[in-house]
């Protein structure tokens, strides 16, 4: 996970708009706000994504 994906998942949760282990929502808000980087980081990273929400915890690939 690099900078830009872990600046770009802060700012979905700063809106309180989802849950974020909603991820189908959280992919929906990340095309609204352009957020492509995160959009295919998502793709092959939910597990990866799931303990950065759960812990802090940054896994790089």
């Amino acid at each position: 996970m690099d900078k830009k994906i872990k600046e770009q998942i802060l700012a979905i949760h700063a809106t309180g708009e989802t849950n974020m282990f909603d991820v189908p929502k959280v992919q929906e808000i990340a095309m609204r706000e352009g957020y492509a980087e995160l959009l295919v980081y998502l793709a092959d990273n939910t597990g990866a994504y799931a303990r950065f929400i759960l812990t802090g915890e940054e896994i790089n690939n």
